[in-house]
């Protein structure tokens, strides 16, 4: 195949989950390219994502490297042969390129479980608070660019509206409820809109209220991405630096159990209603 002029975050996810492949069957990239019958320099390539791999040549990989997990060899020759261009392509130029690697790990989430302790979930922000939020960069953005980054947060959301939607679980702190990025009237339209997605079978709402006792986890809000087999899901951090996407063994176990212990904060999904109910009228 020829060198990628363009690398997505899940074009470097797939050459990377080859590399532990080989490096779990102890060879080097000179031994593996021997037995695979290829040129170091193509595998090389191949393994950072420079050039893209068939499903067949995937399963040919994990034969060599003899890996036996059918389930992982199934999900990385599916993820080889994606060609299809999502919709978040449409905005590539106009945005950057954490937008759509961020829309297309949605997007092939088997679920998405978030933390967020001073913002509303993302995928529940309501076009007024979207408006507000990308309002207050500095330096100010353009008009332009402002309204792609509202659609484009807008049209991220679908996900959680479609037939197929995953489950999604978010754990919110009550002060991101009652930040008012705009106004009183923009935060009680917030509130009533988390309630409303509540309704949706797949989407569950969980609230860390102010007064809960030993909550330290103010500085780790995160989401983590579930994919087809866990060797696969991933872990995304958020920061106005731009994103990181975590995925190494040892830092899924610990955010697998990092949710968990948060959630241990937070009441139940009728408890949380019940607390926005109330904020509803107190914002």
């Amino acid at each position: 195949m020829p060198a990628r002029s363009l690398i997505t975050a899940r074009q470097v996810r797939l050459a990377a989950e080859l590399r532990k492949l080989r490096e779990r069957a102890g060879l080097s990239v000179g031994e593996a390219a021997r037995l695979l019958g290829i040129a170091p320099t193509k595998l090389s390539n191949t393994e950072s994502a420079q050039v893209g791999v068939s499903p067949e040549r995937v399963r040919h990989f994990a034969c060599q490297y003899a890996c036996g997990d059918a389930a992982l060899v199934d999900a990385l020759a599916a993820m080889a042969g994606e060609r299809g261009r999502g919709w978040w392509e449409e905005y590539r130029a106009q945005l950057p390129t954490g937008f759509l690697d961020l829309a297309e790990l949605e997007r092939n989430a088997r679920y998405l479980n978030t933390i967020e302790i001073a913002h509303v979930p993302g995928l529940l922000q309501t076009e007024d608070q979207v408006r507000a939020i990308f309002a207050y960069s500095v330096p100010e953005l353009p008009a332009e660019e402002l309204e792609t980054r509202v659609a484009h947060r807008l049209r991220r959301q679908s996900i959680l509206e479609e037939d197929d939607a995953p489950p999604y679980q978010a754990v919110v702190h009550e002060a991101a409820l009652r930040i008012r990025v705009a106004n009183r009237a923009v935060a009680q339209s917030q509130l009533a809109h988390i309630l409303e997605m509540t309704l949706r079978p797949n989407v569950s709402v969980r609230v860390i209220p102010f007064d809960v006792d030993g909550f330290a986890g103010v500085g780790y809000p995160m989401l983590y991405a579930g994919g087809p087999v866990p060797q696969l899901d991933t872990v995304l951090l958020d920061s106005v630096h731009g994103v990181a996407f975590l995925d190494g063994e040892t830092q899924l176990d610990r955010y697998r159990a990092f949710f968990r212990k948060v959630q241990c904060s937070a009441l139940d999904d009728v408890g949380s209603k019940e607390l926005i109910h109330r904020l509803v009228k107190e914002v």
